[in-house]
């Protein structure tokens, strides 16, 4: 039997992560992998960093993480980097970052693979195999996803970068991908102009026992008056903006 923690796009938010780690410490998993977008956007960007470092396992590297690297990665889109309250945000966490730091997130790897029970693998990504920019969403064309996946198969996939956790059926060989949550930035996709923020953790375990394949999707609460005080207190261009997220 082999057990998989699968955990994806904690952005700053090394509050979260702590929660998700003590839960997945009292599993017993043979492996964790993280799908990238560690460090933007939080309040916690080394924090977030030094609880991944210490984990010894494999990292993907996603499309913020790609702002951080050293030397910086020659696809990074830089047109992101204009939009309102970006740069301010990448900033503070460059700040807070050394070069030790700079040098960690420059080993993120474009895609990983988990050994799994028998000759399969577990592909792991942000985006897709190709890219950390392309989504795949729960209402994707099968059409769409078939053309980003179909080549890598029958591996079971996962990939982060939608803060959506679901499954996706690939084809007929039993194969599937799945996208474990967020661990930081949880919000309800309903409120497309403003969107709300939740105060959960989500992670995914997935468990291979020979023919058997479970996949459990968990969600970890945490203090969110202690988070708030995190930000507050933190530095970080914009919080009260992203505060009201939370308690809006």
């Amino acid at each position: 039997m082999t057990r998989v923690a699968v955990f994806s796009d904690m952005h700053g938010n090394a509050f979260a992560f702590e929660h998700v780690l003590a839960e997945i410490r009292r599993e017993s998993c043979d492996h964790l992998v993280c799908l990238g977008d560690v460090i933007y956007g939080g309040p916690q960007p080394a924090e977030t960093i030094a609880l991944l470092r210490d984990l010894h396992c494999p990292v993907v590297r996603g499309n913020t993480d790609a702002w951080f690297a050293e030397p910086a990665y020659p696809n990074t889109n830089t047109d992101e980097l204009n939009i309102p309250g970006v740069s301010p945000k990448r900033d503070f966490a460059l700040s807070r970052m050394t070069d030790a730091d700079r040098a960690f997130v420059g080993s993120f790897q474009p895609t990983v693979e988990i050994p799994l029970d028998g000759a399969n693998m577990l592909l792991c990504f942000h985006g897709s195999p190709a890219s950390y920019d392309d989504q795949i969403h729960p209402h994707t064309p099968y059409a769409e996803v078939m053309e980003m996946l179909e080549a890598h198969l029958p591996r079971i996939m996962c990939g982060g970068h939608v803060h959506t956790p679901f499954q996706r059926r690939l084809g007929d060989s039993g194969a599937f991908f799945f996208n474990p949550g967020a661990v930081g930035f949880v919000f309800n996709r309903s409120h497309a102009e403003q969107p709300h923020m939740n105060a959960f953790a989500e992670y995914a375990i997935l468990t291979i026992d020979g023919a058997r394949v479970s996949l459990e999707f968990r969600r970890v609460p945490y203090d969110l008056d202690a988070y708030v005080d995190i930000y507050r207190q933190s530095g970080l261009p914009n919080a009260e903006q992203l505060i009201a997220q939370y308690l809006g």
